[in-house]
């Protein structure tokens, strides 16, 4: 028979664990080996540490963090895309058709026209202020070489004299007046020669609320003494900077790139209104990529393709955008001309033909 000092008669089996509740309490299992003495393998002794589970290490967090950021910005990339594609059909299909065709701008260069039109916000002070496209004149006209690692722009002052396709010798501003960007694409390509593969119309009045949302730009200027629509006292725009840098919100940037007559420098004009856009324009990329910009990025994405349109989908702009960035900032060029009589200006075909080619060829 079996001895109770030597051998038991059944066979010692472990219980099933303790409920939840009973093991956040601290209760052991009695008369059972704890987890510190049994083993995976069932052999006793010390229970080896699960190692890194649970733990919070600088691997960790940074593996996290990254994760986050890219998610951030795909949010913003796809915001982006959607936007510029709700955008896209506001654009004239006679504008999309007087465009020749261009190569993907990461791998050649493309030439953009810039329009930016002098409508004005609705309810706007302004004398004479048109509120509507219709009728509208382009008070920037600027050309953007961009791709394949370059980036070039000229831009051609308002008041040059041209000759418009059905209209006769006039300003080019009024090209887009009587014909849209469809006409001051043609009138463009014929008086400098150059093909142009994608436009993009942009609103100036529409410009505060993007620059807002990037947070506002930094250009350097000289002294400005600026009342537009006879200043803030009589329900226009004032801007008064001292030289050097300075960090504008969207309302100052505008009022910048409207600036032809300066009080505190006389010899200001359309010409160097034209080289205020060009900073602008610098201005909004090298706020795009800043550390500050990330946290709005979503948003800025969502509105950028509002202050513009074009032919170009959102993908063709992010594109654009990259190769921007590749291409580095562009230096400002301005059509060199001279005065012909009032207000209007005219340029040398060797002006020209020395522009164009610095355009193209750099």
């Amino acid at each position: 028979m079996p001895s109770n000092l030597e051998e038991r008669p059944y066979k010692l089996y472990r219980a099933g664990p303790r409920g939840l509740k009973s093991l956040l309490r601290g209760e052991e299992e009695s008369g059972l080996p704890g987890p510190e003495q049994l083993r995976r393998d069932g052999r006793r002794g010390p229970r080896r540490p699960r190692i890194g589970r649970g733990k919070i290490t600088p691997l960790r967090v940074l593996k996290w963090l990254a994760i986050a950021i890219v998610g951030w910005l795909l949010l913003s990339v796809i915001l982006f895309v959607i936007s510029a594609q709700i955008e896209t059909g506001n654009l004239p299909s006679s504008a999309s058709d007087a465009l020749s065709s261009g190569g993907n701008m990461l791998f050649s260069a493309n030439n953009i026209l810039i329009l930016g039109t002098d409508q004005r916000p609705s309810g706007s002070k302004e004398p004479g202020a048109n509120t509507s496209d219709a009728g509208s004149r382009s008070d920037t006209i600027m050309l953007w070489r961009v791709g394949g690692g370059v980036s070039r722009r000229l831009s051609i002052p308002r008041d040059t004299l041209v000759n418009i396709p059905g209209h006769g010798t006039t300003k080019i501003n009024a090209a887009y007046a009587y014909g849209g960007p469809a006409l001051a694409i043609k009138t463009v390509e014929q008086f400098t020669g150059v093909k142009v593969n994608h436009v993009i119309v942009v609103n100036l009045a529409a410009f505060p609320p993007f620059i807002d949302a990037i947070g506002g730009i930094t250009v350097t200027t000289g002294r400005v003494c600026s009342d537009i629509s006879g200043g803030a006292k009589n329900g226009g725009w004032s801007l008064y900077l001292s030289p050097g840098s300075h960090h504008l919100n969207g309302i100052q940037a505008l009022v910048y790139a409207r600036t032809r007559e300066n009080r505190c420098n006389p010899s200001d004009s359309d010409l160097t209104r034209v080289q205020h856009q060009q900073q602008i324009l610098n201005g909004i990329k090298s706020q795009l990529l800043s550390p500050s910009t990330f946290f709005r990025l979503p948003w800025a994405s969502w509105d950028a393709p509002k202050v513009l349109r074009t032919d170009m989908g959102g993908l063709t702009l992010l594109s654009l955008f990259a190769a921007s960035e590749i291409g580095g900032s562009a230096p400002v060029q301005v059509l060199p001309t001279t005065p012909a009589g009032g207000s209007s200006l005219q340029a040398s075909p060797g002006a020209i033909q020395a522009s164009v080619n610095k355009l193209l060829n750099g």
